[in-house]
């Protein structure tokens, strides 16, 4: 599933928003400060970006006007308790797609969520398909065939960036950006056991691999 960057200063409200997005099957980097989110959208790769308006040290509108003058293209929402027209009008006009007035329902925010990411075609619901694998993230399945494939969460999360990306090779590095959060403690060494595990759960035997190893390049899935 997409990658959400959850920047909210609200300890309580970060940890709400954190335990929703995970259970709904997202990957969440959660940060509290305006300057945390800048180095981090200028170092990681993330599919939407949640941002509270009053940060420390820099509000979120800023850190939104200034990331798009740098080229950044991430779908933005804007959270904040603010909801005279004229802020609301400020904030879109920094360049963020949504904007969302504490208190909210959090059945509406997953809503909200969910058009941002459909702004992007690589991230829209439908089924993915490679060969006999179909990737449901909606339903948030594999089925090999007939035959459903349990996955754990990262292992699902990693099929499904492969899949999406199909014709790209990607390194250990991009995998780890994409896929977990920065704090996760991970490195090299847990992308290649969740790419072996992948695949002894996905290959068939006397076949190729499903994901390809591209010596000395990355990672991909084997072509159909």
């Amino acid at each position: 599933m997409a990658k959400v960057l959850v920047v909210e200063d609200d300890l309580e409200m970060a940890g709400i928003i954190d335990d929703w997005l995970t259970h709904e099957n997202y990957t969440v980097e959660i940060l509290h400060s305006g300057l945390e989110a800048e180095y981090f959208l200028q170092t990681y790769k993330c599919d939407a970006v949640v941002l509270d308006w009053d940060l420390p040290d820099k509000n979120g509108v800023d850190v939104c006007r200034d990331y798009r003058k740098k080229g950044g293209k991430t779908p933005i929402l804007i959270l904040t308790g603010r909801s005279h027209i004229d802020e609301k009008t400020e904030g879109l006009d920094s360049g963020a797609e949504d904007y969302l007035t504490k208190p909210f329902e959090l059945k509406e925010f997953s809503a909200r969520i969910r058009a941002l990411l459909r702004r992007s075609p690589q991230l829209s619901d439908n089924e993915l398909r490679v060969g006999n694998i179909v990737l449901s993230p909606q339903e948030h399945t594999v089925m090999q065939g007939s035959k459903e494939i349990k996955l754990f969460p990262k292992e699902f999360s990693l099929l499904e960036f492969l899949m999406r990306n199909s014709k790209e090779i990607f390194d250990s590095p991009a995998l780890l950006d994409h896929v977990w959060t920065a704090e996760a403690g991970v490195g090299p060494e847990t992308v290649r056991q969740s790419i072996h595990r992948l695949r002894q759960q996905l290959d068939i035997a006397g076949e190729p691999s499903i994901i390809e190893n591209v010596r000395g390049v990355g990672y991909r899935i084997r072509p159909s």
